[in-house]
């Protein structure tokens, strides 16, 4: 199945009322534990990978499993630039084959974060890739971008209409309480404001900052409206844990596979829990 773009996964997610993972990779083992847990409960995903995780891969690589790799897969699968700071990552990334891209210019001010998410729009959809933004800020660290508490801001219902009709993007980022990283405390999800947007806002709603909040909170903000769930952390805790078990149990250990082996089905058993606590289990077409 050739790679999809993330706008035509979420359209058919947002009519028939399930959210979509997506799943960030940094090397072989992540890629291949997302895909094996895709396929086993034939659900669409979304690929995702952030300016960090090109540096370290590089370009060359995604490009191959873009064009080689990927299609060959039997669900629905995109391949998302997630966070792109810059006009110029966007477009590499597109040209070795991404099928979708996320421009964040969410701490600029309104109109410049309207500027520069339409430039990006304009170019995107030209070549049939689908664009998300985000307006409002998520609390955390996310690669390369940082929002202390005291900055973060909550997306206002009103501003993301006009944000949308202005840039024409596919899909939007909401900021409702969530945040990158490792949660400090408790996450409290502004349930009401997240209604308020689905209720004003068209297009797909996504919810970054996923990981490690409780799954019924997950669950309900999918049904008010998140379609695209970003699952980042969860999976670099699995590996790291399993990874660290299996080295400490097997001191003398020099092949890799029996360790990195592990760690990557550490990965893909988070992969299936939150497949299916996204209701997305079944429904690759």
């Amino acid at each position: 199945m050739p790679l999809l773009s993330s706008k035509v996964i979420l359209e058919k997610a947002q009519k028939e009322g399930y959210g979509v993972g997506a799943f960030n990779f940094n090397n072989l083992e992540f890629l291949q534990a997302i895909i094996e847990a895709a396929k086993e409960l034939k659900a669409p995903v979304i690929l995702q990978v952030s300016e960090g995780g090109i540096k370290y891969m590089g370009l060359s690589f995604l490009e191959g499993i873009a064009r080689e790799v990927l299609p060959e897969v039997d669900v629905p699968l995109a391949l998302h630039l997630d966070h792109g700071s810059s006009f110029d990552v966007i477009v590499s990334a597109i040209r070795v084959g991404f099928t979708s891209v996320m421009i964040d210019a969410s701490k600029k001010p309104f109109d410049e974060n309207v500027r520069i998410t339409r430039e990006v729009v304009k170019v995107a959809h030209a070549v049939g890739v689908s664009v998300e933004a985000e307006l409002g800020k998520i609390m955390g660290t996310e690669e390369h971008i940082s929002v202390a508490e005291s900055e973060a801001v909550f997306t206002d219902p009103d501003e993301a209409v006009r944000f949308v009709e202005l840039t024409e993007v596919d899909s939007l980022a909401v900021a409702i309480g969530t945040a990158h990283g490792i949660y400090k405390g408790e996450p409290k999800l502004d349930f009401d404001r997240l209604s308020d947007i689905r209720k004003k806002v068209e297009v797909p709603l996504v919810l970054h900052g996923a990981s490690g909040l409780p799954l019924e909170d997950v669950r309900k903000a999918i049904s008010l409206g998140i379609c695209k769930i970003n699952i980042d952390t969860d999976l670099r805790v699995a590996f790291r844990e399993k990874l660290e078990e299996v080295l400490i149990a097997k001191r003398g250990e020099i092949d890799p596979r029996k360790f990195l082996g592990p760690a990557k089905e550490a990965v893909r058993s988070v992969v299936m829990e939150k497949i299916k606590a996204f209701g997305s289990e079944r429904r690759a077409w």
